[in-house]
């Protein structure tokens, strides 16, 4: 395990210059404190723990101190922001401080957001605060523990520093870990600029850096574009599966890996709604619960226009054309794998499509059913379930359908059924009113309950003794909460 000031960098991004980057020192905090810190994620720069809890940690992550070898740039991209082209975005209160490698040879970003003013600003203080850093820090890490790609979440520092949203806050800063945080903007801006060079040589740094078994195909950038199709596919099913909403599928938010992050008015959900909408400033619900997969075919193919000089159009068709069939695969096999299933059926679809229409008519928690499907045989967990659905008939009509197919599927064991659907269904996911009960605890002062919070999540599928308040369906005022774009 290695001390903070043993960190080795190594700062690719920021050797490609500043027609990618702006150098920019970030702004301090003041009287900067430890919030909660993620030992898993320390783990990936083999930081050893215990350094959390020294002053120099919080120093370091609020802007007070900074590694001799770290060179902080603000990254300039652009990207279509519910559906309208913004010409130029950029880290706006974000910094890329540096990238670092581990032992086992993996590079990651210490990107840290809400620290202060940059050339990208726009009308914006630079600044995060208190309750989304808090957000995004759980988000992050919940979804790596269900097993969703997404970036990672280091720490969050706190603050007395005073910022105004619609009432005033404090200040505070995440940092996030991602092995990039190249966006599918940083290709719109450099294509919409005209500028093919700076584009040619980001498209060979993510070639390289990222995609290098692609460099061995016949037609490389088309064979990094398929994989990037892939990974977005496989997210987005994931993100359906396990019901979580992005809230802001800009393409400016869309990773150039296929991972989630830039966190906003996320949400998972309670009772199943297909048309949930989380972000209360997505008026239209371009990016509600369903539509997610139809976005992220958009936000592709806007990818896939900014690579145009590259690859034809044709192939970029033809890629794109993989897209649903993928995501379908992908999701398909999740589901199963919720409902016990091992193999497969051409009436499996159905049977989840049914199972979701139900859900959606009786208001049933998305989450505790599945995991409560799993506690004991088929028969048994449908008919506890029962009394969830309005629709009785048609629960009941499922159910005969479900436990027939369960027969089907294979001889197994009560022990080996719970056992196998726990594994994938969590007890425990990141409701909003858990949020917010751990970040009004915070903002008066008392982190504990943000740790409580995050160590129960980093366990979502196993059963933690005296934690049976984290798996219940949430009140009725935790179901209705607005979560805005404002951070």
């Amino acid at each position: 395990m290695k001390a903070l000031d043993e960190l080795t960098f190594d700062n690719r991004f920021a050797r490609l210059g500043d027609a990618f980057s702006t150098h920019v020192l970030p702004e301090p905090l003041d009287e900067p404190r430890l919030v909660v810190a993620s030992n898993a994620a320390m783990a990936l720069l083999d930081l050893d723990p215990a350094v959390a809890q020294t002053p120099v940690f919080a120093e370091l992550f609020s802007g007070h101190k900074l590694w001799a070898e770290a060179e902080p740039r603000a990254m300039v991209y652009s990207g279509h922001q519910f559906g309208g082209y913004t010409p130029q975005l950029g880290d706006g209160r974000g910094l890329l401080l540096g990238e670092v490698y581990n032992e086992a040879g993996e590079h990651w970003d210490l990107h840290l957001k809400g620290a202060g003013m940059t050339p990208y600003s726009r009308m914006g203080d630079g600044r995060a605060v208190l309750r989304s850093s808090i957000r995004e820090f759980l988000a992050s890490e919940a979804l790596h523990a269900l097993g969703i790609p997404s970036s990672r979440a280091l720490c969050v520092i706190g603050s007395s520093t005073p910022v105004w949203r619609e009432k005033q806050e404090r200040g505070a800063m995440v940092l996030r870990l991602a092995p990039s945080h190249i966006r599918f903007g940083h290709f719109e801006y450099f294509y919409y600029t005209k500028k093919p060079e700076q584009q040619a040589e980001l498209a060979e740094h993510v070639l390289n850096l990222h995609y290098p078994a692609c460099r061995e195909q016949p037609e490389p950038y088309l064979a990094m574009f398929r994989e990037i199709v892939e990974r977005n596919a496989e997210m987005i099913a994931k993100w359906q599966a396990y019901g979580f909403c992005h809230g802001v599928m800009n393409t400016d938010n869309m990773s150039i890996l296929g991972i989630t992050f830039d966190f906003g008015p996320f949400a998972f959900l309670d009772d199943f709604d297909a048309h949930f909408i989380c972000n209360h400033s997505d008026h239209e619900g371009r990016y509600s619960f369903s539509n997610q997969v139809p976005i992220g075919q958009w936000n592709l193919s806007a990818l896939a226009q900014a690579l145009t000089p590259f690859i034809s159009v044709d192939a970029l068709k033809e890629a794109l054309g993989l897209y649903l069939p993928l995501y379908q695969a992908h999701y398909l096999d999740l589901m199963r794998r919720r409902l016990g299933l091992t193999t497969a059926e051409d009436d499996d679809q159905k049977l989840v499509e049914r199972l979701l229409k139900l859900m959606q008519n009786s208001g049933v928690d998305y989450t505790l059913f599945f995991r409560r499907l799993g506690d004991e045989s088929a028969a048994l967990a449908v008919a506890k379930l029962r009394d969830d659905f309005v629709d009785l008939a048609g629960f009941d009509a499922w159910a005969e359908l479900y436990t027939a197919r369960v027969a089907r599927d294979g001889d197994y064991s009560e022990e080996q059924r719970r056992e196998r659907m726990h594994a994938v269904n969590p007890l425990y996911i990141l409701r909003n009113y858990l949020a917010q009960n751990a970040i009004a605890a915070a903002e008066s002062g008392d982190y504990s309950e943000v740790q409580r919070l995050h160590e129960v999540l980093s366990k979502p599928f196993e059963e933690q003794a005296g934690m049976e308040q984290y798996a219940q369906r949430p009140p009725d005022w935790g179901k209705h909460l607005e979560i805005s774009c404002s951070s």
